[in-house]
């Protein structure tokens, strides 16, 4: 379904992301692991367009997105929760999920998607009118991913979902996410919370200062040595 190769971008002058070459299969869930500044959300904003390529190929679905500005990205089929939810707080949850829905393919069928987002996260159906900002960072989170769904994307890329957020709070939402999955919509999960991703991607890729250093499937990295001494704290 997507696949990167050999990207590279940079913010300006300064170099962000080389050389990484990742694949995303149809349905498949894939995440990208790393420590703060390994390039992790730069991979995630190349896809999306937000960070113009230095070199290499986005191909989505057979096509190369790669010099596609934002908006055409999404009208592919990508939805992109970015890191910080990044709500409107002055909009109610429902405007804001009618928000995701802004392409004509999704705008069509809004209302339906609307009740299936409601039933994914029963906080949001409940709190419709409230308005984003007065609500919890675990609420907000949903109501970021509940946005993203109302694209109805073939590819949903979550970035650090877990970010600020109690660890049960964290398990809530990673439940959902694996329902989510479970649907068939294709993830791909930007984390720093290594042993939590890792027990819901089938393959996940490790950055570290903008470069793939690893690759493999959750099980593997999660018996690899290297992994286990930098980030799950064994």
């Amino acid at each position: 379904m997507l696949a990167l190769a050999g990207v590279s971008a940079s913010y300006g002058t300064v170099p962000a992301v080389s050389d990484v070459s990742i694949t995303v299969g149809e349905g498949e869930a894939v995440g990208l692991l790393g420590a703060n500044g390994a390039g992790k959300s730069t991979t995630l904003r190349a896809i999306s367009g937000l960070v113009p390529l230095t070199s290499g190929t986005i191909t989505f679905l057979g096509t190369n997105i790669a010099a596609l500005p934002p908006y055409k990205v999404t009208e592919r089929g990508i939805a992109h929760v970015p890191e910080g939810r990044q709500v409107f707080p002055e909009l109610t949850v429902k405007e804001n999920l009618e928000i995701g829905a802004y392409i004509p393919s999704a705008k069509a069928d809004r209302a339906r998607t609307l009740e299936l987002v409601f039933t994914i996260f029963p906080v949001l159906a409940e709190r419709r009118k409230q308005l984003a900002g007065t609500m919890s960072g675990g609420e907000q989170q949903m109501l970021a991913v509940g946005r993203g769904l109302m694209l109805k994307p073939r590819l949903l890329m979550l970035d650090e979902p877990s970010l600020g957020l109690a660890p049960v709070v964290t398990d809530a939402t990673f439940q959902k996410i694996q329902e989510i999955h479970a649907m068939g919509t294709a993830i791909l999960l930007v984390e720093q919370n290594v042993s939590r991703a890792l027990t819901l991607v089938q393959r996940a890729y490790v950055l570290e200062s903008g470069r793939v250093i690893m690759h493999g499937s959750s099980a593997e990295l999660a018996n690899n040595k290297q992994v286990q001494a930098a980030y799950l704290g064994i």
